[in-house]
């Protein structure tokens, strides 16, 4: 079960530490924990202070209430910032989405019931994911006249196999956990009662590996997949000494 939350009161993002471990709950449950401008700026600032905190090990994130991991973008701010260029700026300024794309901690989403739009893309950027058995996930903007514009035109295809992020993407349509699982876009499926402990599980035994080299790893990876080989070989060499090199 998840954290049950406030009613859409903030704080707008809850953060929790238990040890090594930072759970991090999106709390607008009346709203589907629809992302909107103050809680998408908690989520930098939380992010941003696991980024800068040597001490964390894994965060995981979730989402209160039992109805949604997040919604998505909350639609009724669209068309509400001052101008265009405030729109731009409030996105620019605070890159969430360039920031969790970075972040060296490792991260596991912890998703039930609605993972859309922009909450299915949040996830995307997390290393791991687990998935309870009532969750949905879907990138529906193309329903709203739009395209993916949290990462998911790009993102999704690097989780699953093109011809089926075109297939999600293009229709609209969500699919089931038990789906998702086939696809390898979650990594386990589980009861939604037992959600909170499989997340547990996973970010404890992150956290048991030595911080310096699930870094190094992650960023190994991540970077290595928009570089041609011999480049990427050289950034996994460069990151291996450093490890030798260096207290682990």
């Amino acid at each position: 079960m998840t954290a049950s939350g406030s009613d859409d009161v903030a704080p707008f993002v809850i953060a929790e530490r238990e040890g090594d471990v930072v759970w991090l709950t999106l709390n607008r449950p009346s709203r589907l924990n629809a992302l909107h401008l103050e809680m998408r700026d908690e989520l930098w600032l939380q992010l941003c202070l696991l980024r800068d905190d040597p001490s964390v090990r894994v965060a995981v994130l979730r989402g209160a209430g039992d109805r949604a991991f997040s919604a998505g973008a909350d639609i009724t701010e669209f068309g509400t910032a001052p101008s265009y260029v405030d729109a731009r700026e409030a996105r620019t300024d605070r890159d969430l989405w360039g920031l969790m794309s970075t972040l060296p901690v490792p991260l596991v989403a912890a998703v039930h019931g609605y993972a859309y739009g922009a909450g299915l893309e949040m996830s995307l950027y997390c290393d791991i994911r687990i998935a309870s058995e009532d969750a949905r996930f879907a990138v529906p903007e193309v329903t709203l006249g739009y395209i993916p514009s949290a990462g998911g035109s790009q993102t999704l295809a690097r989780h699953v196999p093109p011809t089926f992020a075109l297939r999600m993407a293009t229709t609209g349509e969500p699919i089931t956990a038990r789906e998702a699982y086939d696809l390898g876009l979650v990594h386990e499926v589980v009861p939604p009662t037992d959600l909170d402990a499989a997340a547990r599980r996973w970010a404890d035994l992150l956290a048991t590996r030595p911080p310096g080299a699930i870094r190094a790893t992650k960023r190994a990876i991540i970077e290595g997949l928009d570089l041609p080989l011999d480049q990427g070989l050289a950034l996994e060499r460069r990151l291996a000494a450093g490890l030798r090199a260096g207290p682990r």
